[in-house]
């Protein structure tokens, strides 16, 4: 293995009803957990998403209403999934954008606390984009010399794409081999939020990268309008988002 660990791995997929994180729905979700030591295993959970599957989802991935309707709900398995990443650093493909802040408002829907901070981020697709260019399976046949089977399966697409990161750590003498580096790696830019609704300025402070207060400091924000912070919890926001800036709200007071 090329990945050097100091810590547990999970890398992850999630299949889903869409693409919107506030509103879709995790149907399928693997993780692979690789330990220092390069043991590992995976685990593989159909969901029910208590919604129907849109006919144009069901074609990518191949689950239909039918194939859930008998499987647990995301409430069943979150403590399942919350123990088997505990302790760990996650990573996944185009994870960033999508697969870690869809699963992190599941897991707060459901009133599981979800700490960005507590975990390493690596998106093996940032760092495929950064040094070749291309999607995951151009990068398994590219990395691997392999063709990948059942695209869009959660298995195969997560077995693939921790095969593509170690096969990178393995192939870049400039690219980092421990989880931190290339969680910094990962990034194209860092933001306080998960949507990258919350940005941080030259000085680390939080600022708003959407609406009136755009470009502006969310604490000073705050401070003098708080009634921006009420529409934002009372409208259509991605539940980390709301998290992220109840704790600077709470920080404004001070």
């Amino acid at each position: 293995m090329n990945l050097k660990l100091h810590k547990p791995l999970c890398t992850f997929d999630l299949e889903t009803t869409g693409i919107n994180i506030s509103k879709d729905r995790i149907v399928e979700i693997c993780i692979l957990k690789v330990n220092p030591d390069a043991s590992r295993e995976s685990k593989t959970w159909l969901v029910n998403p208590e919604m129907l599957i849109p006919k144009e989802s069901s074609a990518i991935h191949g689950i239909t209403d039918e194939k859930v309707k008998d499987a647990p709900t995301f409430r069943e398995i979150a403590p399942k999934i919350q123990e088997m990443i505990s302790g760990c650093d996650l990573a996944g493909f185009n994870s960033n954008r999508f697969d870690v802040p869809l699963l992190a408002e599941e897991f707060l829907r459901v009133g599981l606390d979800f700490d960005l901070n507590k975990f390493k981020l690596v998106d093996a697709q940032t760092i495929f984009h950064k040094m070749e260019q291309r999607n995951l399976s151009a990068a398994y046949k590219f990395y691997c010399g392999k063709t990948l089977e059942n695209a869009h399966s959660a298995e195969a697409d997560v077995l693939a794409t921790f095969e593509v990161l170690d096969a990178q750590v393995g192939r870049y003498e400039d690219l980092p081999k421990d989880v931190a580096g290339l969680s910094d790696f990962s990034f194209h830019s860092k933001f306080a939020d998960l949507a990258g609704m919350i940005h941080f300025d030259e000085n680390n402070k939080e600022i708003f990268a959407f609406g009136k207060y755009k470009g502006q400091k969310v604490k000073e924000v705050f401070q003098k309008d708080l009634g921006y912070y009420a529409w934002i919890q009372n409208a259509d926001f991605p539940l980390y988002t709301k998290k992220v800036l109840t704790g600077i709200q709470l920080r404004s007071k001070f």
